[in-house]
């Protein structure tokens, strides 16, 4: 009887949460987008001007790597800290310190101004940005995931994880602009700090929404039931490798293919079609900025399918998808016709989709409620570190060394295979209730704890 009205009032509150979710995202993953973009577009010749074009923006790369770096560490406390005083709070926290960087970086210095210290602080901003995304997606998609049921988890638990091609439309589409009305020199002077101080206002948007929303009701039942049973905790992060660290491998692995291939199709395809293939930087990011739309109208498709087929099979698709698919891509790039640009992005991003909408109900349903922020963060931001963070620099790297993209795609097909290997040995989680996998897992504990008392 009791259980039945705090579901009924986190049902009527969804579509709320959702919007919070969403919208929070969106701006967080728009600033960290928006440093990617910028990676590939300027801060090349602003933060490191005395080497050749394509050292430079190396370098450009690996400031972007260096903020997955903290990724891993965002994920270790915000996932303990979410698991211990909850969603919400954790959430408005990383808001906070995402917004503030960004706006930060705006107005940085350049080279030209302080010499060293410029990409020294740069790269200090960035590890703070990577922090706290590392504590955001845990959070955005598990409240969300514990407010819904699991007859429509997918639907809409996919919904935040719209905010990466919305964030990344939101800062193709500035910076779009911005390239158009101003000049090279204007842009390089001042016009590329616009999109970052854009972000102060973004967060205050943002942070108004999401103070609003209540806390997963889920959470707060778990830890009403944790508070009765009086008994002291394990850390979430010892019990999630104790109890769920197949479930933190599969997640790894999921990641690597939907990971790799969209920083490769967003972020590396602005350097390849601006140097190698010969585009403007505006026709470039408009390509970005089409595929990124239709992404955004895709994910919740996938999501509902997710709920209706199951995850593991919409996942398969998008992950054998994108491994083929990478040895089109750039042949279409290398056209040089803008329409087949935009196919390449396009395809490349509907492939992704069929794998990161699924991704938010799937990670959910592997682990319990009171380790469920940090199981959720360490599968996801570990496995960021050895894809995302790397593959815009490898993939410069490879095309620096072998001078096409051959090398390239067989990069992408080997994390598609590894995606696949892991699915696959992953269970089907649709339909799941969160609640049975927490009473799983307190089982499996009262038979561990009573090992020694038997023998």
């Amino acid at each position: 009887m009791n259980a039945s009205a705090p579901a009924t009032a986190a049902t009527r509150s969804l579509p709320r949460v959702v919007a919070a979710s969403l919208i929070g995202t969106t701006i967080e993953w728009y600033d960290y987008f928006l440093y990617g973009t910028a990676a590939a577009l300027v801060f090349n010749k602003l933060f490191f001007p005395n080497t050749d074009p394509l050292t430079g923006t190396l370098l450009s790369f690996l400031t972007y790597a260096i903020g997955f770096a903290a990724r891993p560490v965002g994920a270790l406390v915000f996932g303990h800290f979410g698991d211990r005083v909850g969603r919400k709070k954790l959430l408005v926290v990383s808001l906070l310190l995402m917004g503030g960087s960004t706006t930060l970086i705006g107005v940085l210095p350049t080279y030209s101004s302080i010499g060293a210290a410029a990409p020294v602080l740069l790269t200090v901003l960035r590890l703070v940005q990577g922090f706290a995304l590392g504590g955001e997606w845990g959070g955005a998609v598990l409240l969300v995931s514990e407010h819904g049921d699991q007859r429509r988890r997918g639907f809409w638990a996919s919904w935040p994880q719209g905010g990466a091609p919305a964030g990344n439309l939101l800062a193709a589409g500035v910076l779009s602009v911005l390239t158009a009305v101003l000049s090279e020199d204007a842009f390089l002077s001042w016009g590329w700090r616009v999109p970052f101080l854009l972000s102060a206002v973004l967060v205050g948007v943002g942070l108004w929404i999401r103070l609003a929303v209540d806390e997963s009701p889920l959470f707060k039942q778990a830890l009403a039931a944790q508070q009765q049973r009086k008994t002291v905790e394990q850390p979430p992060l010892v019990a999630v490798l104790r109890n769920h660290w197949r479930e933190v491998l599969v997640a790894m692995g999921a990641r690597m293919a939907e990971n790799i291939s969209y920083y490769v199709m967003t972020t590396f395809v602005l350097t390849y079609a601006v140097t190698h293939a010969h585009f403007s930087k505006q026709t470039a990011l408009n390509a970005v900025l089409i595929g990124s739309a239709i992404q955004f109208a895709l994910i919740p498709l996938f999501g509902a399918l997710s709920d209706r087929v199951g995850r593991k099979p919409v996942y398969l698709v998008g992950a054998v998808g994108v491994g083929v698919w990478a040895f089109v891509f750039f042949g279409l790039v290398d056209t040089r016709s803008f329409g087949q640009l935009v196919v390449a992005v396009t395809v490349g991003l509907v492939f992704h989709s069929a794998m990161y909408a699924p991704q938010a109900a799937f990670f959910s349903e592997l682990f319990a409620t009171r380790m469920r922020y940090s199981g959720a963060s360490i599968g996801a931001q570990f496995a960021s570190v050895a894809a995302g963070a790397p593959a815009p620099l490898i993939a410069t790297a490879l095309l620096k060394d072998y001078g096409n993209a051959t090398p390239i795609s067989v990069y992408v097909a080997i994390a598609a295979a590894i995606t696949v290997l892991a699915v696959l040995c992953g269970r089907e989680t649709r339909g799941s209730d969160l609640a049975d996998v927490e009473a799983a897992v307190e089982a499996e504990g009262a038979a561990v704890a009573a090992k020694p008392a038997t023998a």
